[in-house]
């Protein structure tokens, strides 16, 4: 049962954090001057606390100015406050001493995981804290660092993910991996239930690649030679990769190449690599592999309809470039 003693300082603790909250940046003597109950020295240690890296490292101080400001290194509307004030009174910083209401698992529970902030989501696959930080104040760190360019959490090893925030154990890690791939399969799985497109422009083969060949955009490390089997309509079959390493016309043999096609009865392929290095550019070894394949394609009555190079942000049609 809390004493009298630790409800003061609660209060006190609810005081400073709301006065620091409501301002992006702020003046600590502002502070001291409309705290009713905190006094100098409390204020004083709050604020030092607050700004200790090896802590939480959640404000930081502009010491050049004149008066001292001190300003917010994380999202202060998604701050913990409640979370971190628990966190002085039980010495680790758990998100099961929080508001039940206020817990990312309670919170996804009442309202959906699509109204939940990208902070609370990494949070509750981080799922458990450490002493000094909670699974909140962690997921606000990494959502905070991959804010605008989520799409670059995938490629972060576990020491990176680490380096961020120390409650993101090897467990924290595994999770977090998992849960991003879990959910590009259901959005592929979603997504070949849709009604397939028909791949009868370059600007549709484009926006076919975009999405089909995503993960290959933005993760491949190497180049990947893959073939899309079409049917007469020209709606997609299939997928399948030929080759992985550097793109060469003497190892994209056209046996492989229209081997699927011939299996999946084809009537036209598409053809689709990537370029590691976010340069969509066709070279001319991506020229001549793609003049080959046409010619054999005749050959055989399988039609290449295109050849479509991804990267990070850009995709290329080299029917368009010819």
């Amino acid at each position: 049962m809390p004493d009298k003693t630790s409800n003061r300082r609660r209060t006190q603790f609810e005081e400073v954090l709301a006065l620091v909250a409501a301002q992006e940046d702020f003046d600590p003597v502002d502070v001291h001057t409309r705290c009713k109950e905190a006094k100098t020295q409390f204020i004083g240690n709050v604020l030092k606390q607050l700004t200790a890296d090896r802590v939480l490292g959640v404000l930081k101080s502009e010491s050049a100015g004149v008066p001292r400001r001190f300003t917010w290194i994380v999202d202060r509307e998604t701050f913990d406050s409640a979370g971190w004030i628990e966190q002085q009174f039980t010495g680790g910083n758990q998100v099961k001493q929080a508001a039940k209401e206020e817990r990312p698992r309670e919170r996804l529970l009442n309202l959906g995981a699509e109204n939940l902030k990208d902070s609370e989501l990494i949070a509750i696959l981080i799922r458990s804290g450490r002493k000094g930080e909670s699974a909140v104040q962690a997921g606000q760190r990494v959502a905070g660092r991959f804010e605008g360019k989520l799409d670059g959490l995938p490629m972060q090893s576990a020491a990176e993910l680490k380096s961020i925030s120390p409650a993101v154990s090897e467990v924290a890690y595994c999770q977090i991996m998992a849960g991003i791939e879990l959910g590009r399969r259901v959005a592929a799985a979603t997504a070949s239930h849709a009604p397939r497109p028909r791949i009868n422009s370059s600007h549709a083969a484009i926006d076919y690649c975009r999405r089909q060949f995503s993960r290959l955009a933005h993760d491949g490390l190497q180049e990947e030679f893959h073939v899309v089997t079409l049917d007469t309509k020209l709606q997609p079959v299939n997928t399948h990769r030929i080759t992985v390493g550097t793109l060469d016309a003497s190892l994209v043999h056209p046996r492989e190449v229209f081997r699927p096609a011939i299996r999946d009865a084809a009537s036209a392929v598409l053809l689709v690599h990537n370029h590691p290095s976010g340069d969509p550019a066709p070279s001319r070894q991506d020229r001549e592999v793609t003049e080959r394949l046409t010619r054999s394609g005749e050959l055989l009555g399988v039609r290449v309809v295109d050849h479509i190079i991804v990267a990070r942000d850009h995709a290329v049609s080299l029917a368009e470039t010819d």
